[in-house]
């Protein structure tokens, strides 16, 4: 099968995963517009999910259904959560270090004001390590401006 169909699958089933340990009385069809899927896509993940364990269904009535993360479910949805703070401990890492690298060259070229263009978490992470270096933050157009250009940051 390919990886990008696994991937994909794997999104929605820990997607689901998170719904349900929210809120196990979720309908499908609120699923399927929280996700952004058919409700017919919703049961075939639901389906799977239930097959490996990780959730079981009980009826609370002819229209009702309750959704329960099992221990199995439990232990996959923990596991999916450390791997995503790891993961994005890595990724602030690794931006924090290239802020610093940035800032490091700024002081050595005697910039001490500096203009950001863009709003997003490499800036947030850049204007806090200013802060640090006392590097002064402006909206003034005639100042050094450095914005993001992909993964990493440009001085323009």
């Amino acid at each position: 099968m390919n990886s990008k169909l696994i991937n994909k699958a794997e999104k929605y089933e820990y997607a689901l995963l998170n719904e349900i340990a929210q809120d196990s009385l979720v309908t499908q069809a609120s699923l399927s517009n929280q996700l952004g899927i058919a409700v017919g896509s919703v049961n075939w993940y639901i389906k799977r999910l239930i097959s490996r364990g990780w959730i079981k269904v009980s009826h609370l009535d002819r229209t009702r259904l309750k959704y329960d993360l099992t221990q199995k479910g439990m232990s996959v949805f923990t596991q999916r959560a450390l791997l995503y703070a790891r993961d994005s401990l890595k990724v602030y890492g690794e931006y924090r270090n290239k802020a610093k690298e940035l800032v490091l060259n700024l002081q050595k070229d005697g910039i001490a004001k500096i203009r950001l263009c863009g709003e997003d978490e490499m800036m947030d992470i850049l204007r806090l390590t200013c802060l640090e270096a006392g590097i002064q933050v402006v909206d003034a157009p005639n100042e050094q401006t450095i914005e993001v250009d992909g993964l990493n940051y440009k001085r323009t």
